[in-house]
């Protein structure tokens, strides 16, 4: 029976992945935040191990070597979180914080269970996002932590390779998870957290995202699609270094691949209705 670690796994994608390697026979360690979560996955599936793991907790780090004492066939360093706002408006804290856990807690829970995955010639998995190629505005500092998983996974594939540890990295998009359901709460968590001058500013951009993501709603992806293709990565003989997970994420890496970069720049800016100041004036002087 493999044995896999999944970070984040107490909601959402993370979730669905423990349940569904569990389902495929692994023997799953599932790391959640709290009693409550491991409670319900381990009563979801038996054979789901919870765990009590933050991946910024230095403690609960130096407690996963103990948990896999011999080998550990594979790793999904899952656990997230996103900052919303414009790049101006988000305080260097936040900034700090979104990075310490979408990249530094995967660099540590990687590096304190590398030993076991070299015993094993296992495989670790990052969960990304199109946003790690794909920049979304007003998500700066979180497309920065995922382009940086990317950097990283690109990294770790080549160091790793005398030992056979394959390294992928899965890119979900809009995903029907607790953040995609409660996206329009922490928009208005954003905008009160921000100072006056930078809404007045940012109104234009605030109201277009509200619009936007109104409309990805309605397109989410469940998370078990997300689950599926780490399950792929996981279990293909010869695993891909990137993974698009959904047709949606499939259709967003694609236009950003193929598009001049202007170009898109020029979209992203239209699907918030936001104009280049030459444009404005060329329509007021057309209008006159």
């Amino acid at each position: 029976m493999p044995s896999v670690l999944i970070t984040g796994a107490g909601r959402g994608i993370g979730e669905a992945i423990a349940l569904r390697l569990a389902g495929a026979g692994w023997a799953v360690t599932a790391g959640v935040r709290n009693d409550s979560s491991g409670d319900r996955l381990a009563a979801q599936d038996g054979r789901i191990t919870p765990v009590l793991l933050d991946i910024t907790n230095e403690t609960h780090i130096a407690a996963m070597a103990d948990l896999f004492p011999d080998r550990l066939d594979a790793l999904v360093n899952n656990a997230g979180t996103g900052v919303l706002g414009p790049v101006e408006a988000v305080s260097i804290p936040d900034f700090r914080r979104q990075f310490e856990v979408n990249l530094f807690g995967q660099v540590a829970v990687t590096q304190a269970l590398l030993p076991q995955i070299r015993a094993a010639s296992g495989r670790i998995v990052f969960i990304s996002s199109t946003g790690g190629r794909a920049p979304v505005l007003m998500e700066g500092a979180y497309c920065a932590s995922k382009f940086a998983v990317e950097g990283l996974a690109d990294v770790l594939r080549g160091e790793l390779r005398p030992w056979g540890i394959d390294v992928s990295v899965v890119e979900p998009g809009p995903t029907d998870t607790g953040p995609w359901r409660e996206i329009q709460s922490m928009l208005a968590d954003m905008e009160e957290g921000m100072s006056a001058t930078h809404r007045e500013l940012y109104a234009q951009h605030i109201r277009g995202m509200r619009r936007l993501v109104t409309k990805l709603q309605r397109r989410t992806a469940p998370p078990d699609v997300v689950a599926r293709v780490v399950e792929q990565a996981l279990t293909a003989r010869r695993p891909r270094a990137r993974y698009a997970a959904g047709a949606q994420a499939r259709a967003m890496l694609t236009m950003n691949a193929v598009l001049p970069t202007r170009l898109n720049d020029a979209i992203g800016a239209r699907l918030l209705g936001l104009r280049h100041p030459k444009q404005t004036k060329a329509i007021s002087s057309h209008a006159r």
